[in-house]
């Protein structure tokens, strides 16, 4: 059955480290050992990532801690839709193969990672999470520092366990959307103030063990829409996704799934309008690009090519009773990532 709800609390792998139950729920009902797991330490990969926007004052903070088998990538951007600037910093390590000891519950346990340069830390309290990071030299020797609290009430999230047709690879992960955001950034003089009336949080938790080569599509963002919270999470090329996808609504707390969407990206620019379909009907919207926060890492047998594309939404979803949602100018990104990891 396509898009396959799991309910039940129990372990995510078999024995053999294969998924019990591939599908979706609505919270982390099924239970990450990492120790199940039978692959080698270095497939093994773990991240918790986290973009803040402000949709009142147009800029963003993302934030990465990662445990990736042969190599950790820690990171942290922040982004001026005004201005049209972004800068990303990142710092690699080799084989952290577990040593970050990264949570196995998203709702419990802080993601912390520590160096000469930089300090970062994910601390998960009932119903807050504060993301605190301080980073030294981060663009012409000028320190970025940021301290933010997303408030996380009771509310339905995605989660999807996906397997790859390679035995023993799956993807386990979470999306958190419409965390209300206050807090700040400073860099250079100037403080990036949170709006926690108008600005959001997201959530991108990840457990799982890859496949090397994989190209994929995700799109988020989150607002206000007639008054109540809204978000959403679009993406595909995760593994196989005859299960479930991980396309979804939320809207005033409650989830509402979506089948196959489909990113139109136009293949003059990155930067030139883009679409979103779906096969439901249910998520058609228009995209208009604002920045291309683009990266390439190529280290041999580690190669990574992104296009992080954010900007404006304008278009229409329906809720599962048919409610008609309009959504005008939400801030949001969506992006095509081409990996070899």
């Amino acid at each position: 059955m396509r898009n396959h709800e799991v309910t039940k609390v129990q372990p995510l792998l078999n024995s053999d480290g294969t998924l019990r139950e591939p599908g979706w729920s609505r919270k982390m009902v099924q239970v990450y050992d990492r120790s199940r797991i039978k692959a080698p330490a270095f497939r093994i990969k773990e991240w918790d990532y986290y973009l803040v926007v402000s949709q009142k004052n147009e800029f963003a903070v993302a934030l990465t801690i990662s445990d990736d088998g042969y190599i950790g990538l820690q990171s942290a951007s922040l982004l001026d839709f005004q201005k049209k600037w972004e800068h990303t910093e990142t710092i690699l390590n080799a084989f952290p193969m577990g040593k970050l000891k990264l949570p196995s519950d998203s709702s419990k346990g802080n993601t912390v990672y520590h160096d000469k340069r930089l300090d970062m830390e994910f601390i998960v309290t009932p119903g807050k999470r504060r993301l605190i990071c301080n980073f030294k030299n981060f663009l012409d020797g000028k320190p970025f520092h940021c301290d933010i609290t997303l408030n996380q009430p009771e509310m339905d999230s995605m989660v999807i366990a996906t397997p790859w047709d390679k035995k023993g690879r799956f993807y386990y992960n979470q999306k958190i959307n419409c965390m209300r955001a206050c807090g700040s950034a400073t860099f250079d003089g100037k403080t990036y103030t949170f709006d926690p009336e108008t600005d959001f949080g997201t959530l991108d938790w990840g457990r799982g063990v890859w496949t090397y080569d994989n190209v994929w599509y995700w799109g988020s963002g989150n607002g206000i829409v007639n008054g109540k919270d809204f978000g959403f999470n679009i993406g595909y090329g995760f593994g196989n996704t005859a299960a479930a996808t991980e396309n979804i609504l939320f809207y005033d707390g409650k989830c509402h799934k979506l089948d196959d969407v489909i990113f139109h990206i136009p293949e003059d620019s990155y930067l030139s309008p883009w679409r979103f379909s779906s096969s439901d009907g249910r998520f058609e919207m228009e995209f208009t690009p604002i920045l291309d926060r683009a990266a390439k890492i190529d280290v041999k047998v580690i190669v990574t090519d992104q296009h992080q594309v954010f900007g404006r939404l304008n278009g229409t979803a329906i809720l599962d009773d048919g409610t008609r949602l309009e959504v005008r100018d939400m801030l949001m990104f969506a992006e095509k990532v081409h990996n070899k990891y």
